[in-house]
């Protein structure tokens, strides 16, 4: 049995007629008469009782009329189901995330992403670099916010969606929390703050390191973090002061204070990116990166 048939035995329980419902199926006559009578066959069972005034159901076409108005109801939803999965507007995403990203970037994007795409379903887990890379290569995770700089493994591309630079956190009754900007030199004998060193390499571990070696300064640790918020609170507990991503500024205590680096530190050095399979990616995965890439503008 095919949807065909079932799509021809609806239109003429509704038409009442062979000659209007091939009009409506665009077919000749005697070929949908030939069709509903091997579907009858088919069956085992007449749905049409015939006569010279047209057709009328039997009980067992009354029966079945129920039945293949719902499987073509269901036939519709399977097609659609598929068309909206295939150009992006519905299915499921998941999305490994950093927690830096929950401070603003990753609601924003969620919430401008739900406004176009409310059928798509977002299952969010939050992950350092190394468990975000990994899930993507395994397909547990669809896309994921990944610390920069990071080194992707193959197969995984990454996709930037905000840039930022670094600064330093220093407690507010520290003897530098007065300046606005304040130079590596000036801190060079200072207590650190750190970051655990990504399994991946990469990080804001690789990026703090960097600024050390560019000022030629061997810090000294007193504790290390894998969070941001973490080694913020550090600092605001007067355990040391840290280098953490400028884009914290707007979200921490008011017992900390952030100072911009003076020198010739570049700017751009820190970030975030939005890694995704670089084969075999979704549709759905697609439109969720272009909405980062329209709201990182």
């Amino acid at each position: 049995m095919e949807l065909r048939q079932l799509r021809q035995f609806v239109v003429l329980a509704e038409s009442k007629s062979f000659r209007l419902a091939a009009e409506r199926l665009f077919m000749a006559q005697p070929p949908l008469s030939i069709a509903i009578k091997k579907l009858e066959e088919e069956i085992g069972a007449q749905l049409f009782e015939r006569s010279a005034r047209g057709v009328k159901l039997t009980p067992a076409g009354e029966a079945a009329l129920i039945d293949a108005r719902r499987c073509l109801r269901d036939a519709e939803q399977f097609a659609e189901s598929a068309r909206s999965v295939d150009s992006g507007s519905a299915g499921e995403l998941h999305i490994a995330f950093i927690s830096s990203v929950t401070f603003g970037l990753l609601p924003r994007i969620v919430r401008q992403f739900r406004e176009h795409f409310p059928d798509v379903r977002l299952v969010l887990h939050e992950a350092n670099n190394k468990e975000a890379f990994d899930g993507i290569s395994s397909g547990t995770f669809d896309l994921a916010f990944i610390r920069q700089p990071a080194l992707p493994p193959s197969g995984v591309g990454m996709q930037p969606v905000e840039k930022d630079h670094l600064c330093l956190a220093v407690p507010s009754a520290h003897r530098l929390a007065h300046r606005k900007t304040i130079s590596m030199a000036d801190v060079a004998e200072e207590a650190f703050i750190g970051y655990l060193p990504s399994q991946l390499g990469g990080g804001l571990s690789a990026a703090c390191n960097a600024v050390f070696r560019e000022h030629q300064i061997r810090p000294t640790y007193t504790q290390s973090a894998v969070q941001v918020s973490t080694v913020i609170g550090l600092v605001e507990g007067g355990l040391g002061i840290a280098l953490v991503p400028a884009a914290h500024i707007h979200h921490a205590s008011t017992r900390v204070r952030f100072c911009a680096i003076h020198g010739e530190t570049p700017k751009k050095r820190v970030g975030i990116a939005l890694a995704h399979r670089t084969l075999e990616e979704s549709s759905v995965s697609r439109r969720f990166r272009e909405v980062a890439k329209q709201l990182s503008r």
